[in-house]
């Protein structure tokens, strides 16, 4: 099974968590403390997953992409 296959079974809620406790309620990967904004200032700012994954150990690969995976379709449903 590819790594896109693995990506389409991971809901949203199964990413990223949302809980006041943490971080004031700032999403962020599950069972980290680790913001999913901090994933796109990363890229944003021209670093790579690789080098996001590196510096946050916590956060898995399969994790990063599908957020960003959800993202994406979040986006495109809107504009379509």
């Amino acid at each position: 099974m590819g790594v896109q296959e693995n990506q389409a079974m991971l809901s949203v809620n199964e990413v990223i968590a949302r809980d006041p406790e943490v971080l004031g309620g700032t999403p962020v990967f599950r069972g980290t403390r680790v913001p999913f904004q901090a994933l796109l200032d990363y890229l944003e700012g021209g670093q790579t997953l690789g080098e996001f994954l590196d510096d946050f150990p916590t956060v898995t690969r399969d994790a990063a992409v599908s957020a960003l995976e959800q993202g994406k379709l979040l986006l495109v449903s809107q504009l379509g």
